[in-house]
C-alpha cells in the first residue's frame, strides 16, 4: 500500500484518476494548483487506486493524503 500525500498547500485543480482506476508507477493522479502553477501528484508506485481522499476545488495542505494505491 502506498499513500500519496501533498507536498505543499495548493488548490486540487483537476481530478485525473478515479478510485478503482489502475495506475503505473509515474501515472498523474491529480493536478494541483499554486500561485497560478500546475502541480502533477504522480503515482509512486504501480497499483490500483483504492481511496481518493481528494475532490476538484478542495484545498490541500502539506502532508494531507490524495490518494491510496495498492
Amino acid at each position: 500500500m502506498t499513500e500519496v500525500r501533498a507536498e505543499m498547500v495548493a488548490n486540487v485543480w483537476k481530478v485525473v484518476a478515479a478510485q478503482g482506476d489502475a495506475v503505473a508507477d509515474g501515472d498523474t493522479l491529480v493536478i494541483l494548483e499554486s500561485m497560478k502553477m500546475e502541480i502533477p501528484v504522480l503515482a509512486e508506485d504501480s497499483g490500483t487506486v483504492t481511496r481518493l481522499a481528494v475532490a476538484e476545488g478542495d484545498v490541500v495542505q502539506e502532508g494531507d493524503l490524495i490518494a491510496v494505491i495498492e
